[in-house]
C-alpha cells in the first residue's frame, strides 16, 4: 500500500507581502467553489474586492488563468477587469484589457465531435464544448470517471495535436504544446508581469504545468486542498483560505 502524498506546508499569512510579485490564480477549485454544473460557480463578493485591489496594488499584475474560456471567466468576476488566460491559455487577454486575442489552435472538430458521440452514447457523461477544447464532466456520476477517461483518450488516439487533461471530475482534450505553464510564461515576458516574482495559486492537476513554470522562474507555487502529488511548495487547505489569504494581502499592500 503506497503512502499518502506528504502536504507542502500551509502557506504563510505573511507571504508575498511587500514583494513585487505578478499573481495568477485558477479559479474553479481555487477562488471558487467546484460547483455540480460549471455555470453555477461564482466567485464571492469578497474575494471579487480583493481582486480588484490587488490589480491596483500590483500595476495590474494579476491574471486568471483557468481552463474555462474568457467570457466565463469574466461572467465570474464582473467589475474586476483582470488579465486572463482562458482555455488552458489559448484565448488571452492581456492587462491593458482590450478584446481577448481569439485562441491559439484549437482540438480538431472531428476530434470532439468523436468525443461528443461517446457521450452520447454512455447516459451520465456530459459533453462541455469550448469550442477550442472539449470536456467530459461526471461529477454526478463518479463511478462514470473510467468511462470519461476512455472516451476522452479514444477520441485523442491517433492525433498528435490532441493531448488529455484530467482534473477534478472532468476529462478534456485541448490542443498539444499549450498549458498552464506556457499561459504564466507568456505573461511574464510582457508588462506589467515581467521582471516581478511570478505567484501561482491553484488546485488541480491541470494546475501542475503552471507550478513548474512559476518554481523554474524563482516565484511561488501554492496547492489548494487535500495532500495530492504536487510540485507546489506551499499549500492553503481551501477555496475560503485562499479568499481570506487574498483579502489579507490586498490589505498589506493597502488596497483592503
Amino acid at each position: 500500500m503506497s503512502a499518502a502524498p506528504a502536504l507542502p506546508p500551509p502557506l504563510p499569512p505573511t507571504a508575498c507581502r511587500g514583494r513585487r510579485i505578478a499573481l495568477f490564480l485558477d479559479v474553479d477549485g481555487t477562488i471558487a467553489e467546484i460547483a455540480a454544473r460549471p455555470e453555477l460557480a461564482f466567485v464571492p463578493r469578497e474575494t471579487r474586492a480583493a481582486l480588484s485591489a490587488l490589480r491596483g496594488a500590483l500595476d495590474g499584475a494579476v491574471a486568471l488563468v483557468s481552463g474555462r474560456p474568457i467570457a466565463e471567466i469574466e461572467r465570474m468576476t464582473p467589475g474586476a477587469r483582470l488579465a486572463a488566460a482562458g482555455l488552458h491559455g489559448l484565448e488571452v487577454r492581456g492587462a491593458a484589457w482590450r478584446a481577448p486575442r481569439p485562441p491559439a489552435g484549437a482540438a480538431p472538430r472531428a476530434a470532439i465531435a468523436a468525443l461528443r458521440r461517446a457521450c452520447a452514447a454512455r447516459a451520465g457523461l456530459r459533453l462541455e464544448d469550448k469550442g477550442a477544447t472539449a470536456a467530459v464532466h461526471y461529477r454526478g456520476r463518479p463511478e462514470l470517471a473510467a468511462a470519461a477517461r476512455a472516451a476522452a483518450r479514444q477520441a485523442a488516439r491517433g492525433r498528435p495535436d490532441v493531448k488529455v487533461l484530467e482534473g477534478k471530475c472532468v476529462v478534456e482534450i485541448v490542443p498539444a504544446g499549450r498549458d498552464k505553464g506556457t499561459a504564466i510564461r507568456a505573461f511574464m515576458a510582457d508588462a506589467p508581469f515581467s521582471g516581478r516574482e511570478p505567484v501561482f495559486v491553484g488546485d488541480d492537476v491541470t494546475d501542475e504545468a503552471g507550478f513548474a513554470a512559476v518554481r523554474a522562474m524563482g516565484g511561488v507555487a501554492v496547492r489548494v486542498g487535500a495532500a495530492a502529488p504536487t510540485r507546489a511548495a506551499w499549500r492553503l487547505p481551501d477555496v475560503a483560505a485562499t479568499g481570506a489569504w487574498l483579502r489579507g494581502l490586498a490589505a498589506s499592500f493597502g488596497g483592503g
